[in-house]
């Protein structure tokens, strides 16, 4: 279809783009009833979604791209963690996310954003458990700031998420499923909220200089990395699996596992060549394992607590040479 349409910027493209910002996040499968609509309206005859191609929807997108970039705008695309869809989303290539956001909600819900982030990356995404997700529960406690943030905004050292008198507990639930309308998380079954691949495509800049703390007058190896790559995909990961050496930077999405491995002899990690097991997680399936294994235990108390409430613990505990890392197999 594609090469029947006019070179030239035309109604159809502007078409295009006006549907993609509305439905924005697309994946082709749902770009295909819509190229074929205005297909039909085109060319005067029927034009079924089956006929479009990627090469239709790839031309689309080149022109938009081609047309936004005078505002700072990029239709992205990426591969979505878990369904391994290719999902396309229209970004700003230049401002800062969060000050998009500021523009359509008040400063006590970009606050509490600000914290639910910080719950996500910082709390709940430690040596040990790298969950990266949270549930509505914990989203509800962020409601309002901490008496500590209260403190350092008093004392005029404002940080990430620290300032305003915070939202009601209907308010911050109503603002979790906004952020999910609205494309910027995504809620699993298990009630598990996280970022979505749009998300991970606009602030994926925000979320290294954020959470990486990386000095440019130190030396990388000793600052903590808590945003990482896949090894294969070189994309965010936030859900995947990792090494079994709680020292090992290495993780892989699943589907990058099973791609990577299938070329390799043995199942090793490609960093540290400890045996890779499968069975060490990155996201929420690292909460459900430790939540499984207190079950097991019959720490009942505990089952109903913080999935990494004892984070802080773990963390003491793992030596920076790795050693305990090793033994234990906890994910």
């Amino acid at each position: 279809m594609a090469e029947d349409e006019d070179t030239q910027y035309n109604n159809s493209n502007r078409a295009f783009l006006q549907a993609f910002i509305t439905r924005n996040p697309l994946t082709f499968e749902n770009a295909k009833p819509i190229l074929a609509a205005i297909f039909s309206a085109h060319e005067k005859r029927e034009i079924l979604a089956e006929d479009i191609t990627q090469s239709d929807f790839n031309s689309y997108i080149s022109a938009a791209n081609n047309a936004i970039s005078q505002f700072d705008l990029e239709i992205r695309s990426t591969y979505h963690q878990t369904t391994q869809s290719r999902v396309y989303a229209l970004v700003n290539s230049t401002s800062d996310p969060i000050t998009q956001l500021a523009t359509i909600h008040t400063a006590d819900q970009i606050n509490f954003l600000k914290r639910v982030l910080n719950a996500m990356f910082e709390t709940y995404n430690t040596q040990r458990h790298e969950v990266m997700a949270i549930t509505s529960m914990q989203a509800i406690m962020l409601a309002k700031p901490s008496t500590e943030d209260r403190r350092q905004t008093q004392g005029g050292t404002e940080t990430q998420g620290s300032a305003g008198q915070g939202l009601t507990m209907g308010e911050a639930e109503k603002m979790m499923k906004t952020l999910v309308e609205e494309g910027w998380f995504e809620k699993s079954q298990k009630g598990y909220y996280s970022l979505s691949p749009r998300a991970l495509m606009e602030l994926r800049r925000w979320l290294w200089e954020t959470y990486n703390d990386i000095d440019d007058d130190e030396e990388d190896e000793g600052a903590p990395k808590r945003i990482k790559q896949c090894f294969a995909c070189k994309e965010i990961i936030t859900t995947g699996q990792r090494c079994s050496k709680k020292t090992c930077p290495c993780r892989l999405h699943d589907i990058c596992t099973q791609n990577f491995f299938r070329t390799q002899k043995s199942r090793k990690c490609p960093l540290c060549e400890t045996d890779w097991t499968g069975n060490d997680f990155v996201g929420e399936r690292a909460a459900v394992l430790t939540q499984t294994k207190k079950r097991k235990s019959g720490s009942g108390l505990a089952t109903r607590q913080s999935t990494v409430a004892v984070e802080e613990e773990d963390d003491a505990d793992v030596t920076q040479d790795g050693d305990q890392g090793e033994e234990d197999d906890e994910g």
